[in-house]
């Protein structure tokens, strides 16, 4: 799915950008939290989940808020009124009489006023961790410590904070916080936010409450910051809410299953039913390795010695996998298939199996890609395994090549590569550039360093511009982040 071509509409004078993506029978608009960028949160692979999700039912619109994002900047705090003419600007530019209206955190107090206020527009309303007053000091078991770390975090906007509020759990991980920096000067400037967060201290939405006639749904995951009280609250005063509580651990779920789960909730609730959902996908880095000359040496030293050298050969290589915390998916005669949970890794592995597997008299080659692969059991598969196949077997005798997609992954890190031109792969659209790992600056005989010692992978600059230009790629980088900062806790 391709990011979608902002446009904008006219709110009173403000130019409020969205994006509409989706073509189904019913419309989705969803609310945003603090701050946002369209431009910018496709990168976001949470955020490109849960969309992709939606599209399979519904024609989905994502919008800036006046202030964020690539909307027009305002010169004082806006008012709750403001902002939900946004949302009736918006329906109005793409020429939506109603809509599933999906307000998110602070986008939630937004979405319910519209709904009392527009109730012929709303079909139904959705609400995901979200609150009816922002200070809330009227709620029983209701505590403002959010909301006092919130303004800590608006004290230093654009430093990343926001992410030890919204998933402490990855907190401790510079290439998070660096990310977060990034939707943080992405979504709105530090005055702007200090505007927001005086704005907000005004939002109280209770009054209204018993007067949105729309169906509604109220999700929210245990482990949120935001308190699940404010959730519960407004389940039991808005006429016929139903209140779903879900397992996460953290106010933007970082768990695939979690955002699974709430969109398949969100699809049954909008259009009675899920569908079959899609296969199991996973990002992973892939790699394929084969002995040079293989059928040669086995003609030449006969099948028993060849027999004995593939079984040496087949023991060296799982224990490097092992060493480089590879996956052997299967064998494949006379080479690998695996998987690595980063591209560093992978590529460090191949590069030790050279040298190692050259001990024993033989040659092999290699290819690493970065992609989406199907899960299908113990197996994989899908593009991403076909091209780092394509890749492998373009490779010379003791040569591995990777894809540029894997070079931009690493950026920063001491691996050191040798551009090898523009190919065309068999069975794969397009041309790829391919480049051949050289070097690293140490030894590669040095087992890797542990995680938590390696420098980041990406450069914050690298981050900032693969946010807006290559947002597929940040994705991935993110995947791979978040993945390395999950299994460290």
């Amino acid at each position: 799915m391709q990011a979608p071509k902002t446009q904008y509409a006219d709110s009173d004078g403000v130019s409020i950008a969205y994006q509409v993506v989706g073509d189904g029978d019913v419309t989705l608009v969803v609310v945003p939290g603090a701050v946002s960028n369209v431009e910018v949160m496709w990168s976001e692979p949470i955020f490109y989940r849960l969309i992709r999700h939606f599209t399979r039912f519904a024609r989905v619109i994502v919008f800036d808020k006046r202030g964020t994002g690539c909307s027009d900047p305002v010169v004082g705090p806006p008012t709750l009124e403001e902002r939900i003419d946004d949302i009736r600007a918006v329906m109005d530019a793409v020429g939506v009489e109603r809509a599933f209206i999906d307000g998110i955190s602070e986008g939630g107090p937004m979405a319910m006023l519209f709904a009392a206020t527009y109730p012929e527009r709303v079909q139904g309303l959705v609400l995901y961790g979200t609150f009816p007053k922002w200070d809330a000091p009227g709620l029983p078991d209701m505590p403002v410590e959010p909301i006092n770390q919130f303004e800590e975090v608006a004290a230093h906007w654009g430093e990343g904070r926001s992410v030890e509020l919204f998933v402490p759990h990855v907190a401790h991980d510079p290439i998070q916080r660096r990310m977060w920096a990034v939707w943080e000067r992405t979504g709105a400037s530090p005055g702007m936010v200090r505007k927001l967060v005086a704005s907000n201290r005004l939002i109280d939405v209770r009054p209204v409450l018993s007067s949105i006639s729309a169906p509604t749904l109220v999700l929210h995951c245990t482990g949120d910051r935001i308190p699940i009280e404010g959730a519960r609250y407004l389940a039991e005063r808005i006429p016929g809410a139903r209140f779903l509580e879900l397992p996460g651990k953290s106010h933007v779920p970082y768990e695939p299953e979690i955002v699974d789960q709430i969109a398949g909730l969100v699809e049954e609730f909008v259009v009675g039913s899920r569908q079959r959902p899609d296969p199991e996908r996973a990002l992973a880095t892939v790699l394929f390795t084969d002995i040079v000359g293989s059928t040669e040496r086995a003609a030449s030293a006969g099948d028993r010695k060849w027999r004995d050298q593939l079984e040496e050969h087949d023991e060296l290589v799982r224990g490097v996998l092992d060493r480089y915390r590879g996956r052997e998916v299967k064998t494949l005669g006379d080479g690998f298939l695996a998987t690595f949970d980063g591209p560093a890794r992978a590529v460090q592995c191949a590069r030790a199996l050279v040298d190692e597997v050259a001990r024993l008299g033989l040659s092999i080659r290699a290819g690493v890609h970065t992609g989406e692969v199907e899960i299908i059991g113990e197996d994989i598969g899908g593009m991403a395994v076909h091209l780092a196949s394509r890749v492998s077997s373009v490779a010379g005798a003791g040569e591995v090549l990777v894809t540029s997609t894997v070079r931009d992954l690493v950026m920063g890190s001491e691996l050191q590569f040798a551009d090898r031109g523009l190919h065309t792969l068999k069975g794969v659209p397009g041309e790829w550039q391919l480049l051949a790992a050289v070097g690293e600056e140490r030894p590669r005989d040095q087992a890797p360093l542990p995680t938590s010692m390696r420098a980041p992978t990406m450069t914050g600059r690298a981050m900032d511009v693969m946010a807006v230009k290559t947002p597929r790629l940040a994705r991935a980088g993110a995947l791979l982040s978040r993945k390395v900062a999950t299994a460290r806790r």
